[in-house]
């Protein structure tokens, strides 16, 4: 008669299943922990405007008007729109680019506008060269756009319709080392 024994494991693969037991639920919290970064939002949209930091210039007729972009965080950049008067600096607009449930917002207020409130225009484009912000909402402009021309230079936009006419205007701009 023949005795079929159950093979014991050997001491190693032994230590091996124990610490695999050990070691589950540690497996899960980390599973799970990557999962959940996967699935929140990155600050990828606002990585793809990287391009639009630093301080860009406007020349005008009646002085040059610039626009200074720094990243504050992973899902917000700060910009302002001034332009220089001999020893005074003269805010036209402040800037809030964030990005909120994996979409980027371009927050602008204008102190002379909108009673100073913020308004928020919603990406419709985002892409490594160009950003279009779309609030159809908004008497004028309801798109604003930048679109990159190459790293030192770009074109911003504002488009709608202003008293029943089709608008654009175009600000070309040229980074300030």
């Amino acid at each position: 008669m023949m005795v079929h024994r159950k093979k014991s494991k050997s001491p190693v693969t032994l230590k091996a299943t124990i610490m695999q037991r050990k070691n589950t639920p540690l497996f899960w919290f980390f599973g799970v922990a990557l999962l959940l970064g996967f699935s929140l939002p990155d600050g990828s949209n606002l990585k793809k405007a990287d391009w639009l930091l630093g301080t860009w210039e406007n020349p005008t007729s009646r002085g040059s008007v610039y626009e200074h972009w720094e990243k504050l965080n992973a899902r917000e950049f700060a910009g302002k729109s001034y332009m220089l008067r001999e020893t005074d600096t003269v805010v036209f607009e402040t800037i809030r680019l964030v990005e909120e449930d994996g979409h980027l917002v371009y927050i602008p207020t204008v102190e002379d506008q909108n009673e100073a409130l913020p308004v928020r225009f919603r990406a419709k484009l985002v892409s490594d060269g160009e950003l279009v912000f779309e609030n159809k909402a908004h008497d004028f402009p309801q798109v604003i756009s930048y679109r990159q021309i190459n790293p030192d230079s770009l074109v911003a936009e504002i488009s709608g319709t202003k008293s029943g006419n089709e608008q654009s205007r175009f600000f070309p701009m040229r980074r300030v080392k």
